[in-house]
């Protein structure tokens, strides 16, 4: 019986902008085409804020700060075969932007009330929503 898979996703802002966010558009399966956070799975051994630092700069070039844990979400597609446990952080970012052609087909800064009326791949839109409601706090 596979097991979840551990994974992290990242929302990252620019320094001191915590309503704008840096979404990627997946070039890979599942969910080839949608926008989502960047991140990725954790390898074995890996501590997860090192995971999710780790999947930012191979995905974006940036260098990611995680500030604040928006929470675990379960991630089950058995449609695409995929069952993860996603930890998601969010923090800023810094450094020049150097996209990854082969996972991610493009990268743009949205605000977060756009991002959140959006489809994205995985959870990513329960996770904004989340992210969104701890700012309100």
């Amino acid at each position: 019986m596979p097991m979840p898979k551990a994974t992290v996703a990242a929302i990252i802002h620019p320094a001191g902008d915590r309503l704008k966010i840096l979404l990627t558009r997946r070039n890979v399966n599942p969910f080839n085409g949608l926008w989502c956070l960047p991140g990725g799975h954790v390898e074995d051994f890996e501590p997860a804020e090192t995971a999710v630092r780790r999947e930012v700069k191979e995905e974006t070039g940036l260098d990611f700060a995680p500030e604040k844990f928006v929470g675990w979400f379960e991630e089950i597609f058995p449609e695409h075969r995929f069952h993860a446990v996603a930890l998601a952080f969010a923090g800023a970012g810094s450094g020049a932007l150097q996209q990854q052609p082969d996972e991610v087909s493009e990268m743009a800064w949205f605000a977060l009330d756009e991002a959140l009326s959006m489809q994205l791949a995985f959870t990513h839109n329960l996770v904004l929503q989340h992210y969104a409601c701890s700012l309100e706090k």
